[in-house]
């Protein structure tokens, strides 16, 4: 007597339904990863930003970056930090640069806009609960209106 080998029909079944079980549980998590890494993008860009920002500050601080008495010392906008600004302190008259590049903020879906452009700012001159444009960049924040995974909006990050 000679058996066929295969496979029969339940067996099929019950293997496509565990893998269609495995897939539903799979999702969810790769979504998780995704956002998480898009986070971790969020929290390093701002870091990047408001360390140039200080640096800024510093070099007016210490007389490195021309500031007239009506300013606050903080960069006019984003784009300064990577356009640099002259070094009153160097004979040749060289720029010190704050940034390499301007990140973009990552949960802004808009590739028509700039990179500054993707970030709301905040002058010296408004208060923290409401944050306003001015005449200086003191402070930078996500303009997304999502929610983290810790459940704080990626705004007050």
């Amino acid at each position: 007597m000679r058996f066929a080998a295969g496979f029969t029909l339940i067996e099929l079944m019950v293997t496509l339904t565990i893998l269609a079980v495995l897939a539903t549980v799979a999702l969810p998590l790769s979504q998780v990863a995704a956002t998480r890494n898009r986070e971790d993008d969020l929290r390093r860009a701002l870091w990047q930003i408001r360390n140039g920002i200080d640096q800024y500050k510093a070099a007016v601080d210490a007389g490195r970056v021309n500031k007239s008495l009506d300013e606050s010392g903080f960069p006019p906008t984003l784009d300064t930090l990577v356009e640099g600004a002259k070094d009153l302190k160097d004979p040749a008259g060289k720029k010190i640069y704050f940034l390499r590049r301007l990140p973009r903020d990552p949960f802004c879906d808009c590739p028509s806009k700039s990179n500054a452009q993707t970030w709301g700012l905040r002058s010296y001159a408004s208060p923290p609960e409401a944050p306003a444009e001015g005449r200086d960049v003191y402070d930078i924040y996500s303009i997304s209106t999502q929610t983290g995974l810790n459940g704080v909006p990626y705004r007050e990050w």
